[in-house]
């Protein structure tokens, strides 16, 4: 019997520092979050962040947690209960970290009856701190506890058509009645090694500005020729000029080099040096909105932008329980249960 399982990224159960400290200790000590020798994570995390991160983080939860409980473990529900509408195969929800766990989604499909699972990482794009983190969690817990069930992955789907036409539909229904002078695409930050990492040809991906642009398997992979990749796309739909659209990165750690530009100096440089006063925000990494949407971009990133001379700010949210986005992915599931099809 088939059955789906959707997971995403997780929540502590509450926002504070008691929750959040083994929230983050579980996150952190995977080593495809920091990729570094555990007795040197271990040092890292639990010897330093640990100490002092879960009041900071508690405090940033609090301002954004709603009243149901954390936004991306409701958000991500009210998705599971309309998929089930557009399904009539089981449809379990786990998280990769938290106690909303992925063996006990398992366990809820294998219950039910079901031995051919097609796993949904709810992440667009490929890296190996989100996507492929998901993948081999599943995968461990599959063999451990359920070694006849089948599973099959869904594909990163950043330039799947369906995607591309939902977000550009998201996207054009947050900017209505907003004069924007710029739109930001701001994606979700990872190490420039981790790009290296994931390169499966070990001499692509040189992080130079046009690596992204030569075909090559390695973009199979590559976090960052995906996330431009999409920008384009959606500039394409959407018919957006190329002087108003730009991309960056988000959420970094002090130390190796990340990603770049950065998404604070972005929103410094555009209200000081491109004059841009009104500015609009999406982050197509995430498809439901979770703290670092909802806060750091959202709320922080409003004041990081106006005190730097910007007027109006705009967070376009996330495609969370959208309609579209929800028939899309019912379909892509229909085509998987009917005909073993999956997008690509």
């Amino acid at each position: 019997m088939k059955g789906v399982l959707l997971v995403n990224l997780g929540s502590p159960d509450s926002p504070t520092p008691k929750d959040v400290k083994p929230y983050l200790d579980e996150f952190l000590m995977d080593e495809r979050v920091i990729d570094a020798p555990k007795w040197l994570r271990t040092l890292l995390v639990r010897g330093i962040i640990l100490q002092t991160r879960p009041k900071k983080s508690a405090k940033a939860y609090a301002k954004i947690w709603w009243e149901e409980g954390s936004p991306l473990i409701v958000i991500s529900e009210r998705f599971t209960q309309k998929l089930r509408t557009k399904t009539e195969l089981p449809v379990a929800l786990g998280m990769r970290y938290g106690s909303m766990s992925i063996k006990g989604a398992l366990n809820e499909l294998a219950e039910q009856g079901v031995d051919d699972v097609l796993l949904v990482p709810l992440y667009p794009h490929y890296a190996m701190s989100s996507y492929e983190t998901v993948v081999v969690k599943v995968l461990e817990e599959q063999q451990k506890g359920y070694p006849k069930m089948k599973v099959t992955t869904l594909p990163a789907f950043y330039n799947h058509p369906d995607y591309i036409r939902a977000l550009s539909e998201s996207i054009k229904e947050g900017l209505e009645g907003f004069d924007y002078d710029h739109i930001l695409f701001s994606y979700h930050g990872i190490p420039e090694r981790h790009i290296r990492k994931s390169d499966p040809t070990r001499f692509h991906c040189k992080i130079d500005g046009s690596c992204c642009n030569i075909n090559s398997v390695a973009h199979h992979t590559c976090y960052r020729h995906q996330v431009y990749h999409t920008t384009e796309l959606v500039k394409a739909e959407l018919g957006l000029a190329d002087d108003k659209v730009s991309s960056s990165f988000q959420s970094r750690l002090a130390g190796d080099p990340w990603l770049k530009p950065y998404t604070d100096y972005e929103f410094e440089r555009l209200a000081k040096e491109e004059g841009v006063k009104n500015l609009a925000v999406i982050t197509p990494a995430f498809v439901s909105d979770c703290l670092e949407t909802l806060e750091e971009i959202a709320m922080e990133g409003k004041e990081e932008f106006q005190e730097a001379g910007g007027e109006e700010y705009k967070h376009i949210p996330c495609l969370n329980d959208n309609e579209g986005w929800v028939t899309v992915m019912g379909q892509w599931i229909h085509d998987w249960e009917t005909q073993s099809v999956l997008p690509s």
